[in-house]
């Protein structure tokens, strides 16, 4: 028998308002979540933007942060929000947690930008595609400081906007903007 989905409390709250506690616990959170998995490369790009929280019982319960990028497809540069770090407790994944998570992470990218986009793992990807995030199924690449590079492997997602210009042809090559660490 499954446990009973919890009351979840969702916040949206800028890196700048958090507080150093805050943050400090934060960074706990995802570390444990990826177990041990979690970099400074990872929790830099978790920071700059948007994070939503989700608490249970006044506990850290999920996470998702949307950042700002630039991603090149044909000749178009789209302003797009970006969504790192999406995490869920241990014992709150499967329990409507990472739903309510991704439902107000993707207000913010519908209200604020021109796409949306996301790295996805495996089980990751289940939950993005029922939520109707669209593989990219071209070439993914990264534009670096020794011009375009071809990131093969990865696997995206993108979220249209109301403000994706159309049309949108997820077979053409993708192209992120430059960042150390993981590109994507």
């Amino acid at each position: 028998m499954s446990s009973p989905r919890p009351t979840v409390t969702v916040r949206s709250v800028p890196t700048a308002d958090l507080s150093t506690s805050e943050l400090d616990r934060l960074r706990e959170f995802l570390d444990t979540a990826f177990q041990g998995q979690f970099g400074d490369d990872d929790w830099s790009h978790t920071l700059g933007g948007v994070h939503v929280l989700a608490t249970v019982d006044g506990e850290p319960a999920g996470h998702a942060a949307v950042v700002v990028r630039q991603l090149i497809t044909g000749s178009r540069t789209l302003r797009t929000g970006y969504v790192e770090a999406v995490a869920t407790a241990a014992t709150m994944r499967r329990r409507g947690v990472g739903a309510a998570v991704m439902a107000e992470t993707e207000r913010l990218v519908r209200g604020g930008f021109e796409l949306g986009a996301l790295a996805a793992s495996e089980d990751g990807a289940r939950l993005y595609t029922a939520r109707g995030w669209l593989p990219w199924s071209g070439d993914l690449a990264a534009l670096t400081p020794d011009g375009v590079v071809a990131t093969p492997g990865e696997v995206v997602f993108v979220l249209p906007t109301p403000a994706t210009p159309a049309p949108l042809d997820p077979a053409v090559r993708l192209v992120c903007d430059w960042r150390r660490g993981d590109l994507w």
